[in-house]
């Protein structure tokens, strides 16, 4: 099948910058409009609405300075109005020189808004047209409100149509104004207007509704459009435009007939970049750009991927500059994390894999979050805590901590069948803990070994909720002995290391370390 050349035009300049609590600066602007023409490779794009501001013009003024000098300004396009020379005197005055005119394309907009006649605001169109290719201005016209019109007033659309295509214009832009269309919709008023219109150019502009601008999308096209409108993120009014990185994904993908301009490698950078200048933060599951999208997270897919590549598709991450990824957690099984230590260079046997993947899940199961940087640290710890045998363990504890108090601790602690329980007050909550644990200890006439150093590591790139690794060192039988504790909280996993230390000296009354201790006490 012969390919049809499709056209972009990206109007998160303008159009997605219509999304609630949305307002990029000059520069911001300056610098989304340079990524989209230049690396994303987009056709066009709509940029901003004349006669909005201030600031919007400087914006504007800016752009077009920059794409005339970089050969871009006739792909820079400015929303305008039906407004006698008002926008052309803005157009004229910011540099651009691409003009979208927004035109009725319903007759319930057209009765209610302008209250004018059909025959009016055609003359009225004319004359902007007219004043605009005298200036040397191009133009291409939105229907506004077209998909309504289509449903409700098709013969006043035929007959805008009918006039439109007299005119001096070289695109009619199609906009689902209200998001209102089913993909049957779609393609059936779609089609109707190609057929009876075949040497004019047509555009569709689709909104997310219902949540169904890119099937609308796919539709459009199948019905014969030339062009479509896409928008970084889906941004726009209400819940937003048919999104860019999706709709291209469906392009090159399911229909590939279909081609268009659009490198997909740079999808992601820009997706990136508005989300920072716009402060809209990107859903984790948006397709092709959210920060999950191309993580396995069930050990069966990860299994099948290690085998035979069984869960891949043609969305491969490479494509969008991205990776893929296996997430750590509660579904995580052993290839889940096979794959993510083959990425570090480590190596397990299987009893050792085995022990790493029952603590990833344990941690999945209390929805702690676990990162591929926390490996190593999981791995110290299950290791170290699989060479020490349980006789002690820390039953309970509680932990507190108030303004202008001194923190405190409740402790208790299981000696083979014994049980005790003391509290203390301390320094800090650890400081408490280790008072607490002084005092049992005491009972049995045992001092407990001197911590001599006290270290804690978060992995790299770790947030407020990353695993803590907690290293002591303690003096015991003269010999430096390290314990390690691994949880989210730094407290936490300190009394885990201190317990690992309490079953290095074993039950009170044991005063004889036994030869898998002195081992372990090496530095």
């Amino acid at each position: 099948m012969k390919s049809r050349y499709i056209e972009i035009m990206d109007t998160t300049l303008r159009d997605g910058e219509q999304t609630s609590g949305v307002s990029f600066s000059a520069s911001e602007k300056l610098t989304i409009a340079q990524i989209l023409l230049q690396e994303v490779k987009v056709d066009r794009i709509e940029i901003a609405s004349a006669r909005v501001s201030e600031g919007e013009f400087q914006a504007v003024k800016q752009i077009t300075t920059w794409a005339k000098t970089n050969g871009f300004l006739d792909k820079i396009e400015v929303l305008t109005f039906v407004d006698g020379d008002a926008s052309i005197n803005w157009m004229l005055q910011s540099g651009a020189r691409v003009m979208n005119l927004l035109t009725k394309g319903s007759l319930n907009h057209l009765t209610h808004q302008l209250k004018k006649s059909p025959k009016e605001h055609f003359e009225d169109i004319r004359n902007v047209i007219e004043l605009a290719e005298s200036n040397g201005i191009d133009c291409n016209v939105y229907l506004e409100d077209w998909s309504n019109g289509m449903r409700s007033s098709q013969d006043f659309v035929f007959e805008s149509l009918d006039f439109l295509v007299t005119q001096p214009i070289k695109r009619i832009l199609l906009p689902d104004t209200l998001g209102i269309l089913t993909p049957s919709e779609s393609y059936t008023f779609v089609k109707a207007i190609v057929d009876r219109y075949p040497n004019h150019h047509f555009e569709f502009h689709a909104h997310n509704d219902y949540d169904l601008s890119v099937a609308n999308v796919m539709e459009a096209l199948r019905a014969g459009a030339h062009g479509l409108h896409l928008t970084v993120n889906g941004m726009g009014e209400r819940t937003g435009n048919a999104p860019l990185a999706s709709t291209i994904a469906v392009l090159n993908d399911l229909i590939p007939e279909y081609k268009t301009s659009v490198n997909e490698r740079s999808l992601y950078t820009v997706s990136k970049l508005v989300e920072t200048f716009s402060g809209i933060r990107i859903p984790s599951n948006k397709p092709i750009v959210g920060e999950s999208v191309f993580t396995q997270t069930a050990g069966i897919h990860a299994d099948g991927d290690k085998k035979n590549n069984l869960y891949f598709s043609k969305l491969m991450p490479e494509r969008f500059g991205r990776q893929r990824l296996y997430a750590l957690g509660k579904t995580s099984g052993k290839a889940n994390i096979e794959n993510n230590l083959r990425d570090l260079g480590i190596a397990l046997t299987d009893a050792d894999l085995k022990k790493v993947t029952e603590r990833i899940i344990e941690l999945g199961d209390r929805k702690e979050s676990v990162t591929p940087e926390d490996l190593p640290y999981i791995i110290s710890d299950v290791l170290a805590s699989s060479a020490i045998e349980e006789k002690v363990v820390i039953v309970n504890y509680v932990l507190t901590h108030s303004k202008n108090l001194k923190p405190s601790a409740t402790l208790q602690i299981k000696f083979g069948d014994e049980v005790f329980e003391e509290n203390a007050q301390g320094d800090g909550q650890y400081d408490a803990f280790m008072n607490a644990l002084k005092k049992i200890y005491s009972k049995k006439c045992i001092n407990l070994p001197m911590l001599t150093d006290y270290t804690v590591r978060i992995p790299p790139g770790g947030k407020t909720d990353a695993l803590c690794e907690t290293i002591i060192t303690w003096e015991i039988n003269g010999k430096d002995v390290k314990t390690r504790g691994l949880d989210s909280d730094q407290t936490v996993s300190a009394i885990m290391a201190t317990q690992k230390m309490l079953n290095l000296i074993g039950i009170p009354n044991q005063q004889e370390l036994t030869p898998e201790i002195t081992l372990l006490s090496a530095v």
